[in-house]
């Protein structure tokens, strides 16, 4: 019999090189992979849910009508949008604004940032809209809302001259406005800033009237930047201020001029009839935190 080398080297290894030599060969077996998938155990849900209970809307009570309704939420959304829109200056310009310096002087900006981020999204538990004139305000001649105050301090009442006196925030730099000679109150949403500061879930009894006037609000950022960043006519002429520049006449604004202080009357002649009545016609009215009354 004769062997290839191939074969001799098998047979020096003790291998069979007989017949059937392939067939006795060991067969090398395939790998096999096995996958194990080792999960983790579900964590068991938690009840806790920081946001539960959160009031997200202004709320509006149900003496008012649909009509009523249906203008508060436009002006309270007009509302948030000024706020905001403020806001959103700072935090753009800081105190580089000339807006900033000329309404809040050398204050921090973050404080400012702050009493409008509270419009914007602090929460509304227990806030109230009224329209039912629950304190016989509304009959009082000018009188178009009032924070209730001691009777209930989370609650304001929107009278019917506001339904027809107040204007649309598009409306902005038009009829005429300019925010320096123009009422504060002339549109909704400006107004609403106001009367949601007197809320304690919103002004937390700090924004309050440290200064009135036009001219009054740019002394007071002056010479006290401290209480300009809390003055509720501050915070409304700025909002006003950079919306219309921004947004309504943009790089054009209404800012205008305040008018010039008139000089006091002379008193008139003692008559025998005594002095007459003043009048509160043509005025508009609300109540401070502290109970007084203020009109312009």
């Amino acid at each position: 019999m004769q062997y290839s080398v191939g074969t001799a080297l098998l047979v020096c290894l003790g291998v069979n090189v007989g017949a059937g030599l392939t067939a006795r060969l060991p067969i090398r077996q395939a790998a096999v992979t096995v996958t194990e998938t080792v999960t983790s155990p579900t964590p068991a849900p938690t009840t806790y849910n920081w946001a539960a209970g959160a009031t997200e809307r202004y709320p509006i009570h149900s003496s008012c009508n649909a009509t009523q309704r249906a203008l508060l939420s436009r002006g309270l959304h007009e509302a948030i949008t000024l706020a905001q829109h403020a806001k959103q200056h700072i935090l753009r310009f800081r105190s580089s604004s000339k807006f900033y310096v000329k309404y809040f002087g050398e204050a921090p900006t973050a404080e400012a940032v702050g009493w409008y981020d509270r419009i914007v999204n602090a929460d509304r538990g227990g806030i109230w809209f009224r329209c039912d004139d629950i304190d016989g305000n509304c009959q009082q001649p000018g009188r178009a809302g009032h924070w209730r105050g001691d009777n209930a301090t989370q609650e304001t009442v929107i009278c019917p001259l506001s339904f027809t006196s107040r204007m649309p925030l598009e409306g902005l730099c038009g009829y005429g406005y300019s925010v320096a000679a123009g009422k504060l109150n002339f549109y909704f949403g400006s107004d609403l800033v106001h009367r949601l500061y007197h809320l304690p879930a919103i002004g937390e009894g700090i924004v309050d009237h440290y200064a009135d006037t036009y001219n009054d609000c740019l002394e007071l950022a002056v010479s006290n930047p401290a209480e300009a960043v809390r003055n509720s006519h501050t915070l409304q002429y700025f909002a006003l201020g950079v919306y219309a520049y921004d947004i309504s006449l943009p790089g054009e604004g209404c800012t205008g001029k305040a008018p010039e202080p008139e000089a006091p009357a002379a008193p008139s002649p003692t008559t025998d009839s005594g002095a007459s009545a003043t009048t509160t016609a043509g005025t508009e009215c609300h109540t401070h935190a502290d109970g007084t009354e203020h009109c312009t």
